[in-house]
């Protein structure tokens, strides 16, 4: 008998595996506490996979296959990987294994060395997900001291042909139209109306619940708005391509507390867990643009995430690893205050992309990046203690994707590795690109008092602290040259508030 191991993330159904049906293959899956507790978990996303992962067995069982299902309060389940495959293994009497390769340095080392000590031949198969092979980005930048997205982006639409011209040039004249898109958005067009698919998760919310596995966040077990299957997937799709497509370029840098989705497609569950071919998604976006249905710059903007930056970010979690995950290039420690795990704060920016988080375990990518990321970087909260808390509450969130895009994008804690300089930004910048401001308890313009938003005099006074590592930075000139030209006295009020601020950050 051979065992084929499929874990909650692997939930593809054009995988090879599938392609015949073997009597003498059996796919095992399980839900293990090993998964549910190495982070706090939003409990929207505990139950979006194991309910993903049980219709999917389903599915197999319905097609023919074998499968061994694991649930989680199954009385011979161990609750972790090794000790479920040493009693399957057995169970069986196993002749063979073999598994696909996980997207996580922590399960990848695991089943090697479990692999290791086995006496029965195993080895382990490619997920057949993703555009690029782990190493593909390391040896497009061999002998490079520096990375650059944009220089892989390119080489992947041009390898893939993807936006491209018979003649070989990029779609409508140029490869990146980023700055075309980040327009502040007032209310028009209409938001798209959410999917929610109307599945009732509340006997499996209860089981996990009765299993011990700890959580937090609205776990929403009766109405939930993430896919369970590849058919409920397209369908995302296809409503994101028709209603939103067209108007996400314009605005995919805008927030809004009236509108927690805006024109983001939150099509990444679905092709994180592999519900959905990240092929099929571009694939559809470029036909949309080719039919003219949707512009150019709109197409660009959201296959740059999907063929440029979800796939370059996955080729440097693979090359930084392991340690990565150790850097803390500012050596910030602070510890998250109370109010990432509630939303109750002052600032309406953060209570507003907090809250969206802890309501749907989703919040777009510039809240992640401008917001909560840019509080946390000036505010000298530890990068380790962040990272932790978005691998926990977002749906969409396993280490691969979430740690350089944390680490590196957000909280440059790698010194530079992934991003050309901290993503950090005073008031200004939030209340340019939203409606945050508006009818906060602080002040939009002022640097001090208390009253004066927070983000003001811990952007300068974050730029002043770190003047040995960034000065030298060609993109943060400007912003030295504006240190250079305060006076003594302003310059000190703002380290004095700023230094405030930093020690009671749970107060704000």
């Amino acid at each position: 008998m051979k065992l084929r191991l499929i874990l909650g993330d692997q939930l593809n159904h054009e995988h090879s595996w599938f392609a015949h049906v073997d009597s003498d293959t059996v796919f095992v899956m399980m839900e293990v506490r090993q998964e549910t507790d190495y982070v706090l978990h939003h409990a929207q996303k505990i139950i979006a996979i194991f309910a993903a992962m049980r219709d999917f067995a389903r599915r197999l069982r319905e097609a023919g296959h074998r499968v061994h299902y694991l649930a989680i309060d199954d009385a011979d389940n161990r609750q972790s990987v090794p000790g479920n495959l040493d009693y399957l293994l057995a169970h069986y009497q196993a002749s063979d294994f073999a598994w696909q390769a996980p997207d996580e340095w922590r399960l990848d080392q695991q089943l090697a060395a479990y692999a290791a000590g086995l006496s029965i031949p195993a080895h382990m198969d490619d997920t057949e997900h993703f555009y690029t092979a782990r190493d593909e980005a390391a040896r497009i930048f061999e002998g490079r001291q520096n990375w650059l997205m944009e220089h892989f982006y390119r080489r992947m639409r041009s390898k893939h042909g993807v936006l491209m011209s018979a003649t070989g040039k990029p779609a409508g004249g140029q490869w990146n139209f980023d700055h075309d898109n980040r327009e502040a958005w007032d209310g028009m067009p209409w938001e798209p109306a959410d999917i929610r698919f109307r599945h009732d998760h509340s006997a499996l919310w209860r089981t996990i619940q009765a299993s011990g596995a700890k959580s937090f966040g609205e776990p929403n077990a009766a109405s939930s708005a993430w896919p369970l299957n590849h058919e409920e997937a397209l369908e995302q799709l296809e409503r994101f391509v028709e209603l939103a497509l067209p108007h996400f370029g314009r605005y995919q840098d805008a927030m809004s507390v009236k509108a927690w989705r805006l024109f983001h497609s939150l099509l990444s569950f679905a092709m994180n867990v592999k519900l959905l071919s990240p092929r099929t998604v571009v694939e559809r976006v470029e036909a949309a643009w080719r039919d003219g249905a949707v512009p150019v710059e709109s197409a660009e903007g959201y296959i740059r995430q999907i063929i440029g930056w979800r796939e370059y970010v996955r080729g440097v979690y693979w090359h930084r690893m392991p340690g990565y995950d150790e850097l803390n290039a500012f050596d910030h420690q602070t510890p998250l205050p109370w109010w990432f795990w509630d939303g109750k704060t002052r600032m309406r920016c953060l209570a507003a992309a907090i809250g969206q988080s802890l309501e749907h375990a989703h919040t777009h990518h510039i809240n992640r990046l401008m917001v909560i990321g840019n509080f946390a970087l000036l505010a000298g909260l530890s990068p380790q203690a962040l990272h932790r808390w978005y691998l926990g509450i977002y749906i969409d969130a396993f280490e691969w994707v979430e740690l350089p895009n944390t680490l590196g994008m957000s909280q440059f804690a790698d010194g530079g590795q992934l991003a050309t300089k901290p993503y950090v930004s005073s008031a200004a910048y939030i209340a340019r690109m939203s409606d945050y401001c508006k009818g906060c308890h602080y002040d939009k313009k002022a640097r001090l008092g208390e009253r004066a938003c927070p983000y003001n005099a811990l952007y300068w006074d974050f730029f002043d602290r770190n003047r040995d590592q960034l000065q030298g930075n060609h993109r943060l000139g400007m912003v030295f040259q504006q240190l250079k030209r305060m006076d003594d006295g302003a310059l000190t009020a703002l380290r004095e508030r700023a230094a405030d601020l930093r020690g009671r950050v749970a107060e704000l």
